[in-house]
């Protein structure tokens, strides 16, 4: 499976009660996300991305907030003149699903 490929999938709301992905498992969904991002403790992701402008990078904030109401799938961000920073994981469960990798690669297919 490639970024496009986790990419063209869906979030999937989580209603908790599961546990979080962890092993094997994550580090291939890992693998899969590639493209810069990095796997923090087993617990989340997170990517900082560089743009020319400030209003280029609060263009690409605008745009995952939309992706991420669309998909019910809310990162963390974080805007620094021209950085922007996405943290993911699943707060329900307090760490990773493959959601997460489904968003960053939705993110990725923004800029």
């Amino acid at each position: 499976m490639a970024i496009s490929d986790l990419a063209q999938k869906k979030c999937i709301p989580c209603m908790g009660g599961i546990p979080p992905l962890k092993g094997d498992p994550l580090q291939e969904l890992f693998r899969q996300l590639g493209n810069g991002w990095q796997l923090i403790n087993e617990h989340h992701i997170e990517k900082e991305y560089q743009f020319q402008t400030f209003r280029d990078a609060l263009e690409f904030i605008k745009k995952v907030g939309e992706l991420a109401e669309e998909q019910g799938h809310h990162p963390v961000i974080l805007l620094d003149f021209r950085k922007v920073k996405l943290t993911v994981w699943t707060h329900k469960i307090n760490g990773l699903v493959e959601s997460d990798f489904i968003l960053a690669a939705k993110a990725d297919s923004i800029v």
